[in-house]
């Protein structure tokens, strides 16, 4: 190894040790955190082995978290690559005003999602625009977060719209890189549009689209913060996400090895999905 390449492999040290202490020993200890009794204070920690995780088995409310967090995580995947990739298509043309657009659009991106879920908040509750709005066309208003079906409903829907901004970041990059000459020599053999976009647009955005799909359900997954200020986990916990019980647990309960064996599973669903679409994404950019 030449002296520059042994130079410039330094850089990544500071990287290295960053990771280090800021996942790889949290991850460690909160592993080793879930195998004890412990209320997250007290110097006494219970040795329990792996009754955390079986009690995890029994919980109703953990089993809801985490179909929530499937609801969430790739509902809101779905519908943010399906927006951003059709804004993507729109506003990849040129016409009057289309940089302010794509501003509009991603400014959602910079919002807090905990700001976003207060806002949202006064939009959805009882006198709030959703259900002025219905009142001018003679329609009743309801308590629209009362209910924990609609409540799941709306938090994906507020999540996927502030984050398709993401999606189209990343789908126009992959448009703009795709040559024209493919769509010129599809229209001399009588391609129609959507056959361009199928055969054509859609292969070659694999890229693009692989690096959307990851980061907006490893984003959705670890939804936290608009469950928190638009809903509040409630009623009950039937809008509460794994982020938000892990959360509960630990300093609600005080049970920290809880919250711990939750927040490892958590940990280990996340890689999965995400090994597992990367995968998917990989065999279909060699199959192109």
């Amino acid at each position: 190894m030449s002296k520059r390449n042994r130079r410039m492999n330094l850089l990544y040290v500071p990287a290295l040790v960053l990771v280090l202490l800021f996942v790889l020993v949290p991850l460690i200890r909160s592993v080793q955190t879930s195998f004890y009794n412990w209320n997250g204070y007290s110097p006494v920690k219970t040795f329990i082995g792996v009754q955390n995780y079986l009690d995890l088995i029994k919980d109703e409310n953990f089993k809801m978290s985490f179909g929530n967090t499937i609801l969430y995580g790739f509902g809101s995947t779905i519908l943010q690559n399906v927006i951003g990739l059709g804004l993507a298509l729109f506003l990849n043309t040129k016409f009057a005003g289309h940089k302010a657009v794509r501003t509009i659009v991603y400014l959602p991106v910079m919002i807090s999602g905990l700001i976003m879920g207060y806002i949202m908040y006064f939009v959805v509750q009882n006198n709030g625009a959703v259900n002025e709005i219905l009142g001018w066309f003679g329609l009743e208003g309801a308590d629209w977060m009362a209910s924990g079906a609609v409540g799941r409903v709306f938090i994906t829907l507020i999540n996927s719209w502030q984050f398709c901004g993401i999606c189209m970041v990343l789908y126009m990059a992959g448009l703009q890189n795709i040559s024209r000459m493919y769509y010129e020599a599809a229209a001399i053999d009588g391609a129609k549009p959507f056959e361009s976009f199928r055969y054509i647009t859609l292969p070659l955005l694999i890229p693009a689209m692989s690096s959307a799909f990851i980061i907006n359900l490893i984003g959705g997954l670890k939804l936290y913060d608009v469950v928190v200020s638009l809903s509040g986990g409630g009623p009950g916990f039937e809008t509460s996400s794994l982020s938000f019980y892990i959360d509960n647990r630990y300093f609600k309960a005080e049970k920290a090895g809880y919250a711990s064996a939750v927040g490892v599973i958590m940990f280990l669903f996340i890689l999965v999905c995400s090994l597992l679409l990367n995968k998917y994404f990989r065999k279909k950019e060699v199959e192109m």
